[in-house]
């Protein structure tokens, strides 16, 4: 099969559960998401693998929640690779994809050839869940460490929520004769099923960072061993999957676990960027913060960081006092 045709699997999300090991788990395929998130910006290598990584964690991540609105994921540093963010919007209905975004921002002349997690250094990695109008957002954070986003990820999961998580991911750009170079990345997410840990507390309060070993022990701690040798036993392209489909891949992996699969999930590259956005962003600044903010030709220009939309508007339309008369 070529990789340049679009497989059924691509850029979905297929939740799945163990119920021998009492494991849940994701496996993700994206392929036209990540080229739509990268094609926006002119990213060096190093960064595009950040970027991957990231937005496959946030895919798995995302599908894992009972969401109504949003999930983010955010890496602060003060390393070359300053920031990096994405956001998993929800289906707004059944049947409808989730939508990603992602961007980062990073000082080019500070990068190196070391590796790309590289890039980052003293920081901190977080979750946030915004619910919608109405809730209130959670946010959790752990530190940068660990030698990758996905062992960040992991760290969150056990620091914060006490569950026991693996991810397994693989990503990278894909060439053939005459097809273009473009995306295939893959990964799977294993979670011990939700509940109370009695092991979670020998952590707290004293500065070390919880794993997931830390969480189980007894049958629990068997189980989670024998599923995560049967993960280690994966190569990178039953991950990307141009040839592999999600299910068989779980049965190859999984099958005296008893795997257990539901509808897949199609993810799509999608911004929710707008004017309207736009002007509730500068609405919180006054008529002399927006005058210093206005173009020599007299024009006030907003540009989304994800999409690259570009906005450009009247000066006497924004800001909270064109606001209270009404945008006169």
């Amino acid at each position: 099969m070529s990789l340049g045709t679009k497989i059924a699997w691509d850029d979905t999300v297929l939740p799945f559960q163990l119920d021998v090991s009492d494991m849940r788990g994701r496996v993700a395929r994206l392929d036209g998401v990540l080229d739509g998130i990268l094609k926006q910006h002119d990213y060096p290598e190093k960064v595009e693998a950040l970027v991957a990584e990231m937005a496959l964690l946030t895919s798995l991540i995302g599908q894992t929640i009972s969401l109504r609105w949003k999930l983010s994921l955010q890496v602060q540093s003060k390393g070359a690779v300053r920031m990096i963010a994405t956001d998993y919007y929800a289906p707004t209905e059944e049947g409808e994809p989730a939508k990603i975004r992602a961007y980062a921002s990073f000082d080019r002349d500070r990068l190196t050839d070391a590796a790309p997690f590289d890039q980052v250094g003293e920081g901190y990695f977080a979750i946030m869940i915004d619910q919608g109008e109405g809730t209130h957002p959670y946010q959790g954070i752990t530190p940068l460490a660990g030698g990758s986003l996905s062992a960040c990820a992991e760290a969150y999961f056990a620091q914060s929520e006490q569950l026991p998580t693996r991810f397994s991911l693989s990503f990278g750009k894909s060439t053939e004769p005459g097809v273009g170079e473009h995306w295939r990345a893959g990964g799977v997410m294993l979670q011990h099923m939700p509940k109370a840990s009695p092991f979670a507390a020998s952590g707290e309060g004293t500065g070390d960072i919880l794993t997931a070993t830390d969480l189980v022990d007894g049958e629990e701690g068997e189980n989670w061993d024998r599923v995560n040798i049967l993960l280690d036993t994966v190569d990178d392209l039953e991950l990307i999957g141009p040839s592999i489909a999600p299910t068989d891949l779980l049965v190859r992996l999984f099958h005296e676990e008893q795997p257990r699969v539901y509808d897949a999930q199609p993810v799509q590259f999608g911004c929710t960027c707008s004017e309207e956005r736009v002007r509730q962003s500068l609405s919180i600044y006054s008529a002399q913060d927006i005058a210093t903010m206005t173009t020599p030709e007299g024009t006030v220009t907003a540009d989304c960081q994800f999409c690259g939309a570009h906005y450009v508007l009247d000066p006497r339309t924004v800001g909270f006092e064109a606001e209270d008369t009404g945008r006169a």
